[in-house]
């Protein structure tokens, strides 16, 4: 039986997602599959420092944060991070991989690259090993010359791949890995005559910046229906359903804890305001499900939003008080928004984790045959 690792990191929900829906379709493929948190099964304090301090920078100091994030946004920055980062992971991720001995290795966490590059070009592992860029530009932390293949969310992220002198062969735009349900469309049971129906998704937006979406949004809100998604932020649902209860005894508003119902209430959406995370666009985008950005952090966030826009698939709202200016603008042009899902139909056509999978048997085979 053929075996992968998937390595994953908890600096955003992004990351271990992607890593779930592959290991599903490895499974289904006959691979023995290992999921292996890079920082939490390796260093419980390293693992705390970099979670946290994500955490910490992405939220209370995103400024920040979008400054270290572009300046590591060179080869030798990048590697000096990657090498200080691998001395203290190293030993353990070797032993995990020297037990496992797996065929192939994919990384969903940039820092994935540096460690397992090192393993390669030091001959500690003969393992393939694919790199997924989970975001629509790829950052350097995502390069390496041991990398066997990259897989990419778009034509414009392989563009910026070749742009870095990567050899366009070893690209493959099958998509940022996504759940299966998100790739095709359910039937539309919640269909209401003359409503549009905006889903509000907040992700890792804090509570502030979601209640403010729809307290603009509510006001007035005959023109359209709003459901809210609040994850396990129960302090916000609370506040929401308390704040609201007139709207949503009118059926004029829902509000969502932690569900698992997110395909089928895209599915019954007109559009999405949410954060441009790299999983959640891509989820939009094979919903061919129009985006509203009202807030990105500095760094991987605005450079998705600023692909998103130009892609002609998403609209960036620099003033939160004009979200509402803005939904009613994509509401009364018809053909902005027709044109909005036609491009994002373009984007995700090629979407297909089975894709992955069928890419990861061809890359064992060829270096099997290369072995005869």
């Amino acid at each position: 039986m053929k075996k992968v690792i998937i390595l994953t990191a908890s600096t955003g929900a992004g990351h271990n997602a992607a890593a779930k829906s592959l290991e599903e379709k490895y499974k289904e493929s006959g691979y023995e599959t290992f999921i292996v948190d890079i920082f939490r099964e390796t260093s419980k304090p390293l693992n705390t420092i970099v979670t946290d301090g994500y955490k910490i920078l992405a939220n209370s100091f995103p400024a920040f944060y979008g400054t270290l994030y572009d300046a590591a946004d060179t080869y030798t920055f990048s590697n000096k991070i990657l090498k200080t980062t691998l001395m203290v992971l190293k030993r353990r991720l070797l032993k995990i991989i020297n037990q496992v001995e797996p065929d192939i290795i994919i990384g969903t966490h940039p820092f994935a690259v540096g460690l397992i590059s090192s393993f390669k070009r030091k001959k500690l592992t003969d393992a393939l090993f694919i790199s997924v860029v989970t975001d629509f530009k790829a950052h350097y932390a995502y390069i390496n010359e041991n990398v066997d293949a990259y897989i990419t969310g778009s034509e414009y992220t392989k563009e910026t791949l070749i742009n870095r002198n990567i050899d366009k062969n070893k690209i493959f735009n099958y998509g940022i890995p996504i759940k299966e349900e998100f790739l095709c469309k359910s039937e539309n049971h919640d269909s209401v005559i003359n409503k549009f129906r905006v889903l509000v998704m907040g992700g890792s937006m804090g509570s502030k910046d979601i209640a403010k979406v729809v307290e603009n949004l509510a006001i007035d809100s005959d023109k359209f229906r709003i459901t809210v998604i609040c994850g396990n932020n129960n302090s916000l649902k609370n506040a929401l359903e308390k704040k609201y209860e007139d709207e949503i005894i009118l059926n004029k508003l829902k509000v969502y804890g932690f569900t698992s119902e997110v395909s089928y209430l895209m599915d019954n959406s007109d559009v999405i305001v949410t954060k441009p995370g790299g999983l959640t666009s891509s989820e939009a985008l094979a919903k061919e499900l129009p985006m509203i950005i009202p807030f990105a952090i500095p760094g991987q966030e605005t450079e998705n939003t600023e692909f998103l826009v130009n892609a002609g698939v998403a609209i960036h709202v620099k003033n939160m008080n004009k979200i509402r200016e803005n939904l009613d603008e994509l509401i009364d042009n018809k053909t902005k928004y027709i044109n909005m899902k036609k491009s994002m139909k373009s984007i995700s056509s090629s979407y297909s984790i089975s894709n992955i999978v069928n890419l990861s048997d061809d890359l064992i085979i060829n270096k099997n045959i290369a072995l005869i």
